[in-house]
Protein backbone atom coordinates (compact mmCIF):
# COMPACT_ATOMS: atom_id res chain seq x y z
CA UNK A 1 0.00 0.00 0.00
CA UNK A 2 1.23 3.41 -0.62
CA UNK A 3 2.22 5.95 2.26
CA UNK A 4 -0.14 8.80 2.58
CA UNK A 5 0.84 12.22 4.28
CA UNK A 6 -2.73 13.10 5.16
CA UNK A 7 -1.87 17.03 5.15
CA UNK A 8 -0.38 16.62 1.80
CA UNK A 9 -3.50 14.59 0.47
CA UNK A 10 -6.17 17.14 1.64
CA UNK A 11 -4.52 20.22 0.04
CA UNK A 12 -3.49 18.16 -3.13
CA UNK A 13 -7.61 17.03 -3.36
CA UNK A 14 -8.59 20.88 -2.20
CA UNK A 15 -6.77 22.07 -5.36
CA UNK A 16 -7.75 19.82 -7.90
CA UNK A 17 -11.01 20.22 -6.75
CA UNK A 18 -10.78 24.04 -7.13
CA UNK A 19 -9.30 23.19 -10.59
CA UNK A 20 -12.40 20.84 -11.12
CA UNK A 21 -14.55 23.82 -10.38
CA UNK A 22 -12.79 26.38 -12.04
CA UNK A 23 -12.79 24.63 -15.45
CA UNK A 24 -16.70 23.28 -15.14
CA UNK A 25 -17.60 27.46 -14.56
CA UNK A 26 -15.87 27.95 -17.84
CA UNK A 27 -12.54 29.07 -16.26
CA UNK A 28 -9.19 28.19 -15.64
CA UNK A 29 -6.70 26.62 -18.24
CA UNK A 30 -7.55 22.82 -17.68
CA UNK A 31 -10.37 20.69 -20.14
CA UNK A 32 -12.81 19.80 -17.65
CA UNK A 33 -12.26 16.61 -19.53
CA UNK A 34 -9.00 16.60 -18.40
CA UNK A 35 -8.94 17.62 -15.17
CA UNK A 36 -11.63 15.07 -14.31
CA UNK A 37 -8.82 12.33 -15.69
CA UNK A 38 -6.23 13.49 -13.40
CA UNK A 39 -9.11 13.38 -10.38
CA UNK A 40 -9.13 10.05 -11.16
CA UNK A 41 -5.74 9.08 -11.60
CA UNK A 42 -5.09 11.04 -8.08
CA UNK A 43 -7.68 9.10 -6.33
CA UNK A 44 -6.72 5.41 -7.90
CA UNK A 45 -3.00 6.29 -6.95
CA UNK A 46 -3.33 7.25 -3.36
CA UNK A 47 -6.27 5.00 -2.67
CA UNK A 48 -5.86 1.87 -4.51
CA UNK A 49 -8.35 -1.36 -4.65
CA UNK A 50 -7.54 -3.86 -1.79
CA UNK A 51 -6.90 -7.77 -3.13
CA UNK A 52 -9.46 -9.99 -3.98
CA UNK A 53 -11.72 -7.20 -5.53
CA UNK A 54 -12.75 -7.25 -9.21
CA UNK A 55 -14.08 -4.23 -11.30
CA UNK A 56 -16.24 -5.00 -14.87
CA UNK A 57 -18.51 -2.69 -16.61
CA UNK A 58 -22.08 -3.39 -16.43
CA UNK A 59 -25.02 -1.42 -18.26
CA UNK A 60 -27.85 -0.68 -15.35
CA UNK A 61 -30.77 0.13 -17.40
CA UNK A 62 -29.20 2.65 -19.70
CA UNK A 63 -26.84 3.84 -17.18
CA UNK A 64 -23.01 3.31 -17.47
CA UNK A 65 -21.98 1.31 -14.02
CA UNK A 66 -19.27 -0.45 -12.46
CA UNK A 67 -20.27 -4.41 -10.66
CA UNK A 68 -17.44 -4.93 -7.94
CA UNK A 69 -17.33 -8.33 -7.79
CA UNK A 70 -15.37 -9.32 -4.02
CA UNK A 71 -14.50 -13.06 -2.68
CA UNK A 72 -16.20 -14.59 -0.17
CA UNK A 73 -19.36 -12.28 -0.38
CA UNK A 74 -22.79 -13.26 1.01
CA UNK A 75 -24.61 -14.08 -2.32
CA UNK A 76 -27.11 -11.88 -3.02
CA UNK A 77 -26.24 -9.10 -0.72
CA UNK A 78 -25.10 -5.59 -2.39
CA UNK A 79 -23.71 -2.26 -1.72
CA UNK A 80 -24.71 0.66 -3.79
CA UNK A 81 -22.35 3.17 -4.01
CA UNK A 82 -22.88 6.53 -4.66
CA UNK A 83 -19.21 8.35 -5.04
CA UNK A 84 -18.55 12.45 -3.95
CA UNK A 85 -17.66 15.31 -5.95
CA UNK A 86 -20.10 18.00 -5.82
CA UNK A 87 -21.95 16.21 -8.95
CA UNK A 88 -19.02 17.57 -11.03
CA UNK A 89 -16.73 14.69 -10.77
CA UNK A 90 -15.21 11.72 -9.89
CA UNK A 91 -16.59 8.18 -11.20
CA UNK A 92 -16.48 4.25 -9.99
CA UNK A 93 -12.79 3.94 -11.22
CA UNK A 94 -11.64 6.74 -8.85
CA UNK A 95 -13.29 5.16 -6.31
CA UNK A 96 -12.15 1.34 -6.41
CA UNK A 97 -10.50 1.91 -3.34
CA UNK A 98 -12.67 2.98 -0.88
CA UNK A 99 -15.75 0.98 -2.47
CA UNK A 100 -13.44 -2.44 -2.66
CA UNK A 101 -12.08 -1.89 1.05
CA UNK A 102 -16.20 -1.42 2.30
CA UNK A 103 -17.33 -4.04 -0.23
CA UNK A 104 -14.83 -6.26 1.32
CA UNK A 105 -15.49 -5.59 4.82
CA UNK A 106 -19.12 -5.79 4.37
CA UNK A 107 -18.43 -9.49 2.29
CA UNK A 108 -21.11 -7.96 -0.54
CA UNK A 109 -20.53 -7.10 -4.33
CA UNK A 110 -20.94 -3.53 -5.02
CA UNK A 111 -22.76 -1.71 -7.87
CA UNK A 112 -21.40 1.78 -8.66
CA UNK A 113 -23.28 4.06 -10.77
CA UNK A 114 -21.47 6.69 -12.99
CA UNK A 115 -23.94 8.89 -12.85
CA UNK A 116 -24.02 12.35 -15.34
CA UNK A 117 -22.01 14.90 -14.23
CA UNK A 118 -22.90 18.70 -14.18
CA UNK A 119 -22.79 21.30 -16.09
CA UNK A 120 -23.26 18.53 -18.91
CA UNK A 121 -26.17 17.27 -17.11
CA UNK A 122 -27.22 18.90 -13.75
CA UNK A 123 -29.63 18.58 -11.22
CA UNK A 124 -31.95 16.03 -10.97
CA UNK A 125 -29.46 14.20 -13.44
CA UNK A 126 -27.69 12.21 -10.69
CA UNK A 127 -30.64 11.21 -8.83
CA UNK A 128 -32.22 9.92 -11.71
CA UNK A 129 -29.30 7.56 -12.56
CA UNK A 130 -28.81 6.55 -9.36
CA UNK A 131 -32.70 5.52 -9.36
CA UNK A 132 -32.60 3.85 -12.38
CA UNK A 133 -29.07 1.95 -11.61
CA UNK A 134 -31.21 0.77 -8.53
CA UNK A 135 -34.47 -0.37 -10.46
CA UNK A 136 -32.07 -2.07 -12.76
CA UNK A 137 -30.56 -3.97 -9.63
CA UNK A 138 -33.82 -4.88 -8.52
CA UNK A 139 -34.88 -6.25 -11.35
CA UNK A 140 -32.08 -8.41 -11.69
CA UNK A 141 -33.73 -10.56 -9.30
CA UNK A 142 -31.82 -8.96 -5.80
CA UNK A 143 -33.80 -8.86 -2.63
CA UNK A 144 -33.90 -5.14 -1.60
CA UNK A 145 -33.42 -6.53 2.23
CA UNK A 146 -29.91 -7.55 1.11
CA UNK A 147 -29.32 -4.24 -0.25
CA UNK A 148 -27.38 -1.35 1.59
CA UNK A 149 -27.04 2.39 0.17
CA UNK A 150 -24.29 4.45 0.66
CA UNK A 151 -22.17 7.39 -0.64
CA UNK A 152 -20.16 10.52 0.24
CA UNK A 153 -20.01 14.09 -0.05
CA UNK A 154 -22.15 14.71 -2.56
CA UNK A 155 -23.42 10.64 -2.75
CA UNK A 156 -23.67 10.77 0.65
CA UNK A 157 -26.52 13.73 -0.29
CA UNK A 158 -27.97 11.25 -2.76
CA UNK A 159 -28.01 8.33 -0.60
CA UNK A 160 -30.80 10.50 0.88
CA UNK A 161 -32.55 11.52 -2.11
CA UNK A 162 -32.24 8.96 -4.38
CA UNK A 163 -33.88 6.79 -2.06
CA UNK A 164 -36.72 9.35 -1.57
CA UNK A 165 -36.84 9.69 -5.09
CA UNK A 166 -37.25 5.83 -5.09
CA UNK A 167 -39.74 5.55 -3.25
CA UNK A 168 -41.80 7.74 -4.50
CA UNK A 169 -41.59 5.51 -7.83
CA UNK A 170 -43.09 2.77 -5.97
CA UNK A 171 -39.70 1.18 -5.39
CA UNK A 172 -39.27 -0.93 -2.46
CA UNK A 173 -36.54 0.49 0.14
CA UNK A 174 -33.10 -1.16 0.60
CA UNK A 175 -32.34 -2.41 4.43
CA UNK A 176 -29.87 0.75 4.81
CA UNK A 177 -28.04 3.31 4.14
CA UNK A 178 -25.16 5.21 5.29
CA UNK A 179 -24.47 8.93 4.38
CA UNK A 180 -20.61 9.82 4.34
CA UNK A 181 -20.00 13.63 4.64
CA UNK A 182 -23.31 14.53 2.96
CA UNK A 183 -23.42 17.51 0.87
CA UNK A 184 -27.03 17.80 2.55
CA UNK A 185 -28.11 21.68 2.01
CA UNK A 186 -27.12 23.40 -1.03
CA UNK A 187 -28.08 26.55 0.83
CA UNK A 188 -25.05 26.27 2.86
CA UNK A 189 -26.43 27.98 5.84
CA UNK A 190 -25.52 25.74 8.86
CA UNK A 191 -23.25 27.78 11.52
CA UNK A 192 -20.35 25.34 10.54
CA UNK A 193 -20.15 27.00 6.97
CA UNK A 194 -19.34 29.74 8.64
CA UNK A 195 -17.20 29.29 12.11
CA UNK A 196 -15.28 25.93 10.39
CA UNK A 197 -14.80 27.56 7.07
CA UNK A 198 -11.02 27.02 6.50
CA UNK A 199 -10.53 24.97 9.76
CA UNK A 200 -11.91 22.13 7.03
CA UNK A 201 -9.13 20.80 5.20
CA UNK A 202 -10.73 19.84 1.65
CA UNK A 203 -13.38 22.18 0.87
CA UNK A 204 -15.21 25.66 1.79
CA UNK A 205 -18.31 27.63 1.69
CA UNK A 206 -17.40 29.75 -1.17
CA UNK A 207 -16.18 26.93 -3.59
CA UNK A 208 -19.14 25.34 -2.28
CA UNK A 209 -21.26 27.74 -3.66
CA UNK A 210 -19.58 28.09 -6.82
CA UNK A 211 -20.19 24.14 -6.90
CA UNK A 212 -23.74 24.46 -6.44
CA UNK A 213 -24.62 27.11 -9.43
CA UNK A 214 -23.09 24.89 -11.48
CA UNK A 215 -25.18 21.78 -10.20
CA UNK A 216 -28.41 23.27 -10.07
CA UNK A 217 -28.62 25.49 -13.20
CA UNK A 218 -32.17 27.07 -12.76
CA UNK A 219 -33.26 24.96 -9.45
CA UNK A 220 -33.69 26.54 -6.47
CA UNK A 221 -30.84 25.77 -3.84
CA UNK A 222 -33.77 24.60 -1.60
CA UNK A 223 -35.18 21.60 -4.02
CA UNK A 224 -36.00 18.55 -2.01
CA UNK A 225 -33.85 16.17 -4.15
CA UNK A 226 -30.85 18.55 -3.82
CA UNK A 227 -30.74 19.79 -0.60
CA UNK A 228 -32.37 16.49 1.31
CA UNK A 229 -32.81 18.56 4.45
CA UNK A 230 -35.75 19.69 2.83
CA UNK A 231 -36.99 16.76 2.03
CA UNK A 232 -40.36 14.58 3.06
CA UNK A 233 -38.20 11.11 4.11
CA UNK A 234 -40.81 9.38 5.48
CA UNK A 235 -41.04 5.63 4.89
CA UNK A 236 -36.90 5.65 4.44
CA UNK A 237 -35.10 3.13 6.07
CA UNK A 238 -32.73 3.31 9.12
CA UNK A 239 -29.52 5.93 8.16
CA UNK A 240 -26.62 6.46 9.38
CA UNK A 241 -24.64 9.73 8.77
CA UNK A 242 -20.89 10.21 9.71
CA UNK A 243 -19.43 13.41 9.64
CA UNK A 244 -16.37 15.21 10.74
CA UNK A 245 -15.84 17.44 13.22
CA UNK A 246 -13.88 19.85 11.33
CA UNK A 247 -16.10 19.78 8.66
CA UNK A 248 -17.95 22.69 7.19
CA UNK A 249 -20.84 20.52 6.42
CA UNK A 250 -21.37 19.32 10.14
CA UNK A 251 -24.35 21.72 11.24
CA UNK A 252 -26.05 20.79 7.83
CA UNK A 253 -25.09 17.14 8.86
CA UNK A 254 -27.01 17.31 12.41
CA UNK A 255 -30.08 19.04 10.37
CA UNK A 256 -30.29 16.22 8.16
CA UNK A 257 -30.55 13.70 11.14
CA UNK A 258 -32.94 15.81 12.65
CA UNK A 259 -35.25 15.98 9.89
CA UNK A 260 -34.76 12.10 9.86
CA UNK A 261 -35.95 11.39 13.00
CA UNK A 262 -38.83 14.13 12.57
CA UNK A 263 -39.83 12.10 9.76
CA UNK A 264 -39.87 8.97 11.87
CA UNK A 265 -36.94 7.29 10.31
CA UNK A 266 -34.53 5.22 12.56
CA UNK A 267 -31.52 7.57 12.29
CA UNK A 268 -27.61 7.34 13.40
CA UNK A 269 -25.22 10.37 14.19
CA UNK A 270 -21.89 9.73 14.39
CA UNK A 271 -19.28 12.74 14.81
CA UNK A 272 -15.75 11.91 14.40
CA UNK A 273 -13.61 14.61 16.48
CA UNK A 274 -10.91 16.95 14.02
CA UNK A 275 -11.83 14.55 11.14
CA UNK A 276 -11.83 16.45 7.98
CA UNK A 277 -14.29 15.95 5.02
CA UNK A 278 -15.02 11.77 3.82
CA UNK A 279 -11.65 10.94 6.18
CA UNK A 280 -12.39 7.40 4.82
CA UNK A 281 -10.70 8.12 1.83
CA UNK A 282 -7.79 6.94 4.38
CA UNK A 283 -8.17 4.01 5.40
CA UNK A 284 -5.71 2.04 6.17
CA UNK A 285 -3.39 5.07 6.53
CA UNK A 286 -5.82 6.52 9.70
CA UNK A 287 -7.19 4.41 12.91
CA UNK A 288 -10.16 7.08 12.60
CA UNK A 289 -10.70 5.82 9.13
CA UNK A 290 -10.27 2.31 9.55
CA UNK A 291 -12.77 2.85 12.81
CA UNK A 292 -15.58 4.77 10.40
CA UNK A 293 -15.55 2.45 7.85
CA UNK A 294 -15.85 -0.65 10.06
CA UNK A 295 -18.85 1.57 12.17
CA UNK A 296 -20.44 1.67 8.63
CA UNK A 297 -20.01 -1.78 8.11
CA UNK A 298 -21.40 -2.99 11.42
CA UNK A 299 -24.20 -0.25 11.02
CA UNK A 300 -24.84 -2.12 8.03
CA UNK A 301 -25.05 -5.57 9.06
CA UNK A 302 -27.35 -4.81 11.89
CA UNK A 303 -29.99 -4.45 9.04
CA UNK A 304 -29.58 -6.59 6.40
CA UNK A 305 -31.11 -10.02 6.08
CA UNK A 306 -28.91 -12.34 8.99
CA UNK A 307 -26.91 -15.01 6.59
Amino acid sequence: MVSIDVSDFYKEWAARSGDVIDAAEGAGPGSLDGLRLAYRAFFQDSIPAPDEVEFHAVDAGGVAAERVTTAGAVEGRYLVYLHGGAYIVGDPQGYRGLVGHFARRLRAHALVPDYRLAPEAPFPAAVEDSVTAYRWLLEQGTDPANVVFAGDSAGGALAVSALVEARGQGLAMPAAAIAISPWANLEHTGATMFSLDGVDPSVGRQGLRRAADVVLGRAPANSPLASPVFADTRGLPPVLIQIGGHEVMLSDALRLAAKLAEDSVPVRLEVAPEMGHVWHLLVGHLPAADKAVSDGVAFALEHLSAR
